[in-house]
């Protein structure tokens, strides 16, 4: 195959393991690691053509990055890719990792959703002190779920929504109907809110969703209603939605804030309506052959000159 028809004939990985995972690589891929922290390992940088960031965010990432004088795609081990644009040159493609962290953040959302709404924060609490305190709490069943964002996240989280019988609500970048059937789109959000008991956030970082979820979209839920937040922190605005919670009115159930890590003495730590997990939605261990299988895959792609999957920014295939 002609090298024009291929793009990207180097790579590097994070670390060893993940190179190994990759091997036997297809002809015409050489590969090394490279974790942006030291040197790159088995390649110099003027013969890199890709490389696949380390799953922990590095802010360090864009003067590392500006070594690489050839570079023609990035592929993150995240869903989101927010901040990633900003790391490289236009022309750089951008692949992300969808898919790999559905199940894992999915299950993490229903977790969140149940602990909360079955008093199961409370539990832990009264447990420690040897306090016996039997109480009704809302549990899933019947409520009514509003969820934003209808990715391939979204859809899992719907999936496994199904048997808690609950009456799901889907919004959307816009309005229209798929194969599920209604998807709301944002500016109905305020009205939607109304009738909401659990807010489930799922939407990628962008421009126009940052604080989507607002002082005036908080203020239109009802009394008691939940917002879990699986997303990312910035969607929701922390401060409004603090002021909520300590009021007594709204609950929470986060596995993102912002900012992360969220301070010591922030009041939402001690909020007895506050569920607060360190941002873990995707980081189970499915997540190891999982990003092995889709680097796999990408690098099969790569060598045959095809087009990536995943990409949000598409550089030399545009």
């Amino acid at each position: 195959m002609s090298e024009q028809l291929r793009p990207v004939q180097t790579i590097t990985v994070p670390s060893e393991d993940l190179l190994e995972s990759l091997r036997p690589l297809p002809e015409g891929i050489r590969a090394g690691v490279w974790d942006l922290a030291g040197e790159p390992q088995g390649l110099d940088y003027g013969e890199i053509d890709a490389v696949v960031l380390p799953y922990a965010a590095g802010r360090n990432w864009r003067q590392a990055l500006d070594r690489v004088p050839g570079l023609k795609m990035i592929q993150a081990q995240t869903t989101g890719y927010d901040g990633l644009p900003e790391l490289v040159a236009p022309g750089v493609a951008i692949a992300s990792a969808a898919g790999v962290h559905a199940a894992g953040t999915a299950e993490l959302a229903l977790t969140l959703m149940l602990a909360s709404l079955r008093g199961i924060d409370d539990a832990v609490r009264n447990a420690q002190s040897g306090t016996w305190s039997s109480s009704r709490y809302p549990g899933l069943a019947d409520r009514r779920v509003l969820m934003v964002g209808v990715g391939g996240i979204g859809a899992a989280i719907a999936r496994r929504l199904e048997p808690f019988e609950v009456e799901l609500t889907r919004v959307g970048t816009r309005a229209r109907t798929d194969e599920h059937g209604t998807v709301h789109g944002t500016e109905e959000l305020v009205e939607l809110a109304r009738t909401a008991e659990v807010l489930v956030v799922i939407t990628p970082l962008t421009g126009e969703t940052r604080h989507l979820i607002g002082r005036e979209v908080l203020a239109a839920l009802p009394d008691g209603s939940l917002v879990v937040n699986v997303a990312r922190g910035p969607v929701v605005d922390t401060d409004a939605l603090t002021a909520e919670v300590l009021s007594g009115r709204l609950h929470a159930a986060l596995d993102v804030v912002e900012p992360e890590p969220l301070p010591a003495d922030h009041p939402l730590w001690k909020a007895p309506n506050a569920i607060i997990t360190p941002h873990v939605g995707g980081n189970t261990e499915a997540f190891v052959p999982r990003i092995q299988k889709l680097l796999k895959e990408q690098v099969g792609r790569l060598a045959r000159g095809e087009e990536p999957e995943n990409l949000v920014r598409r550089g030399p295939w545009a």
